[in-house]
């Protein structure tokens, strides 16, 4: 392992220079056009490696890329897919206030730890692994919308996994630690009909929305079950008028976690469940899980002890870790296909003004996810 650390090490200042340059090229979710800009930009990197450029087009977002690597199809080992993102939820205009800037060991800039550095991470790896002779088939798949919740990409994301035999996630690490679990996400809107009227003249003719909604909170935030990994947040609640009008509609945005995939129709059927106390309101429930949870499987398990063997090797203690964020490794996972995420860069404050990547780390891990290209069967 030591040799694709020399390597990797050989090439950082183009490392940097590359992520500079992605970082650079603003790309929020909803700007198409911002978003291709930086696709284009990875595109031609891919050109000079030799890689194959698919270009998936999208109407409303940016095209999602998929980057094919190493011998052909007739190789007798199997196909591995990087797979991140090159959108992020910085808006245009974000560089002018936070741009690009080490200080301290750190790198500064938006999108720079979610998910840029792990992009030009992949690239370096990639190379690294060509270097030593070390190649298999790979693909790096990079759509425009995981910020989003991935609307158009979910259904390219699914169809390429199930023609891989390891997905490796490029968010950045926990910590030190690579991502072995991911909670599901699902998201439900509450919609409660009353009866207006006058709260001083016609008190006894009017039905609240908002009266209502606060007893469906109340049972709503019951469905938590910490010992099940399950968690339940209303975040949200909008209603009413003044405080003399009796409300006649509230809405109330629910946040759902959960550690299990048998729980997603548990809770679906808690929420179609609910029912209104005063028969005059009308409740209607939307929403459902949209991210299935990512649960440390057998597959799983054995590429972070591939992981480990090699940080090993080259050093370094690898630790896992399991968080409620979700990510496009949900998807990958809740397929059967094994599945290891926060191998991008080591840093913090992903989506917050202070968002950096740690310098130090960025060799040992490109290396890192080299070797797992390398290595996993």
């Amino acid at each position: 392992m030591s040799d694709i650390v020399k390597v990797v090490a050989a090439d950082e200042q183009r490392l940097l220079r590359r992520l500079q340059e992605l970082v650079e090229v603003e790309s929020p979710s909803e700007d198409k056009a911002a978003v291709d800009r930086a696709g284009a930009l990875v595109s031609a990197w891919v050109a000079e490696m030799g890689g194959e450029i698919q270009r998936h087009p999208q109407e409303g977002f940016g095209d999602v890329l998929e980057l094919r690597f190493g011998p052909t199809p007739k190789s007798q080992r199997g196909r591995v897919l990087l797979l991140g993102h090159l959108d992020t939820v910085w808006p245009m205009g974000t560089l002018a206030k936070m741009p690009w800037k080490e200080d301290a060991g750190k790198i500064f800039g938006p999108g720079v730890v979610d998910m840029k550095a792990g992009v030009v991470m992949a690239l370096e790896a990639l190379m690294a692994v060509k270097a030593l002779g070390a190649e298999r088939p790979v693909t790096l798949l990079l759509n425009s919308d995981e910020e989003i919740g991935s609307p158009i990409s979910r259904a390219i994301t699914e169809k390429i996994a199930q023609e891989c035999s390891a997905v490796f996630v490029l968010e950045p690490a926990q910590g030190l630690a690579y991502k072995t679990a991911r909670k599901g996400v699902g998201n439900y809107e509450l919609k409660v009909q009353g009866v207006a009227a006058h709260s001083g003249v016609d008190f006894e003719r009017g039905h609240s929305a908002v009266l209502e909604m606060a007893r469906l909170v109340q049972t709503v935030a019951g469905f938590t079950d910490l010992s099940q990994g399950l968690t339940v947040n209303p975040g949200v609640i909008t209603g009413g008028t003044r405080s003399n009008v009796i409300a006649a509609e509230c809405t109330a945005e629910v946040d759902v976690r959960i550690a299990k995939a048998d729980d997603a129709a548990r809770v679906e059927k808690l929420f179609r469940g609910l029912a209104v106390t005063d028969e005059a309101c009308r409740l209607t429930v939307t929403g459902g899980i949209n991210r299935p949870p990512m649960e440390r499987k057998a597959g799983t398990e054995a590429l972070f002890h591939l992981a480990r063997k090699l940080a090993d090797e080259m050093g370094f203690v690898l630790d896992e870790a399991s968080t409620g964020g979700g990510s496009d490794g949900n998807f990958t996972a809740a397929l059967g296909v094994p599945t290891l995420d926060g191998m991008g860069a080591v840093g913090a404050g992903a989506h917050a003004a202070h968002e950096h990547v740690v310098k130090a780390h960025l060799v040992e891990r490109t290396a890192l996810l080299a070797g797992m290209i390398a290595q996993a069967e």
